[in-house]
């Protein structure tokens, strides 16, 4: 079993990563090094910032000096929020009975499994947070 993460949720976690390493910055991040430093469509850019800034995640500056910022520190976003904003939850708790149409016993099993492994997974997502990420940025950056 593979998670399956979108082209937006990595893109919004890169965005995220990108607006912590620059949190102290006093100068917003703008879109456009974003996505020229990580090859990210800018028009797509601005839809997942503009959502990531309706959940409160970033804020904006306007103007010819503009751009973003993370609106919360580093350790209080995790990867789990990111990726529940942007492409709603993980998991939601409900698994439909099995594609034959029944509810056998095996299949009950099966679908317990399956909502404990989300769950864990959910739990392992909701402990990463963007400080770790990026510490582990800046160890991987500096050892090439």
């Amino acid at each position: 079993m593979s998670l399956k993460i979108s082209a937006k949720t990595e893109y919004a976690c890169i965005a995220i990563m990108e607006l912590a390493i620059h949190k102290n910055s006093l100068e917003p991040v703008r879109i456009r090094n974003i996505a020229e430093r990580h090859s990210v469509p800018p028009r797509f850019l601005v839809q997942i910032l503009l959502q990531l800034k309706s959940a409160d995640i970033v804020e904006s500056t306007r103007g010819a000096t503009g751009g973003y910022r993370l609106k919360k520190k580093p350790e209080e976003v995790t990867l789990g929020q990111i990726m529940n904003i942007i492409d709603a939850p993980i998991s939601n708790g409900k698994r439909t009975a099995n594609q034959t149409g029944g509810e056998s016993g095996a299949s009950v099993v099966l679908n317990n499994i399956w909502n404990a492994a989300e769950k864990q997974w959910q739990d392992f997502l909701n402990n990463i947070t963007f400080a770790d990420l990026i510490k582990g940025a800046t160890v991987n950056r500096t050892d090439q």
